[in-house]
């Protein structure tokens, strides 16, 4: 079966950032090759809409048949509250926990971004899996473009 990996917005920036554009190229070619399923959301479509026009055209163009689109629940937003709740990260940060939320709730293998000071961080990543445990939910991978690449090579 194939992995299937949440992506947030920063992935699909980071694919024209030189800081990140080596590894997340080399994630996205997993993708391409049908390896991985690429999982996102409607919010990250919205947050799309923001990026520029060539970030937008590097989503559209990705093969359908290796992605996956996974709806914001209720149960979704409960749970990101409760992150915000519990202090994992502050209010302004709550799109952040409707990624971390949506990727568990709807048991993705990997949750990737290159956001390290809300997401990719070894203190919110353990705030975030105390909440998903206490809530009966599976603690989430977390990793950044490097880390994948690295670990599958």
């Amino acid at each position: 079966m194939k992995q299937r990996f949440y992506l947030d917005t920063s992935v699909f920036g980071g694919v024209f950032d030189k800081e990140f554009d080596e590894f997340t190229l080399q994630l996205f070619e997993r993708i391409r090759l049908g390896k991985i399923i690429c999982v996102y959301s409607e919010l990250v479509e919205t947050e799309l809409v923001q990026a520029p026009k060539k970030v937008r055209d590097f989503f559209v163009d990705l093969p359908k048949v290796s992605l996956q689109k996974v709806e914001i629940t209720d149960d979704v937003l409960a749970l990101a509250t409760r992150y915000i709740e519990a202090k994992v990260v502050g209010e302004t940060s709550f799109d952040d926990c409707i990624h971390i939320a949506t990727a568990t709730i709807h048991r993705a293998d990997i949750l990737v971004s290159w956001n390290f000071k809300h997401i990719v961080n070894v203190y919110r990543i353990r705030g975030y899996n105390s909440i998903n445990l206490r809530m009966n939910y599976p603690p989430l991978e977390i990793r950044s473009p490097k880390e994948i690449v690295d670990y599958e090579n």
